[in-house]
């Protein structure tokens, strides 16, 4: 999803705050270098915490909650200088659902990946009342992935992912690897895994 730019939210600044901020940065990246997912911590510890600093519960609670999600502040590629598409065409079945990669379209500094669901919504399957809610694309190390926009309609759904570099052309020997996720912004891990071969 397109990120609106961050306004700075007031003019001022205590410079007195500078060595403690810059301390609680320190902190930060000590904390990230010793565990690079570090879940979220048991509301009973941030209860404690929030009575021994003087803190409300529930900032203290949506303070750790942006902890676990920098990934969603990385730097955005916008696709621009659009090039070609590429029909894709390639799926794979998990239970009910029926999962296609529709098409590539390639711009000069990304790849837009179309990811579609299909169902029979006349299918009255337990497993069909909790849909898939949001896949998390990966390519490999190499690429960055981000949902970029989605929707549907009854018996499907489809989303859009911005991907780069940019794929190459040839597609040969890429596989597109969705894991699904709950949203995109909870952490809810899930077992679906759908890989979908380029070729």
């Amino acid at each position: 999803m397109k990120r609106m730019p961050f306004e700075r939210p007031t003019e001022h600044y205590d410079e007195r705050l500078f060595p403690i901020d810059e301390q609680l940065c320190a902190l930060l990246k000590q904390r990230k270098d010793l565990s690079n997912d570090p879940g979220y911590p048991p509301f009973e510890y941030i209860t404690k915490w929030a009575a021994d600093y003087g803190f409300y519960d529930d900032y203290l609670k949506v303070f750790f909650s942006t902890l676990i999600g920098e990934q969603h502040y990385r730097p955005q590629v916008e696709p621009a200088g659009f090039r070609t598409l590429i029909p894709v065409l390639r799926s794979a079945q998990h239970g009910p659902f029926f999962y296609t990669v529709t098409s590539i379209r390639q711009y000069g500094n990304a790849s837009v990946l179309t990811f579609a669901a299909d169902w029979d919504v006349n299918d009255e399957r337990e497993s069909l009342s909790d849909r898939p809610r949001h896949f998390e694309l990966s390519v490999g190390e190499k690429y960055d992935c981000r949902f970029e926009s989605g929707g549907g309609s009854t018996g499907h759904s489809a989303a859009n992912y911005v991907i780069s570099p940019p794929l190459p052309d040839d597609l040969s020997g890429l596989a597109f690897v969705f894991k699904e996720s709950g949203n995109a912004f909870k952490q809810r891990r899930s077992s679906v895994e759908i890989v979908i071969e380029a070729e």
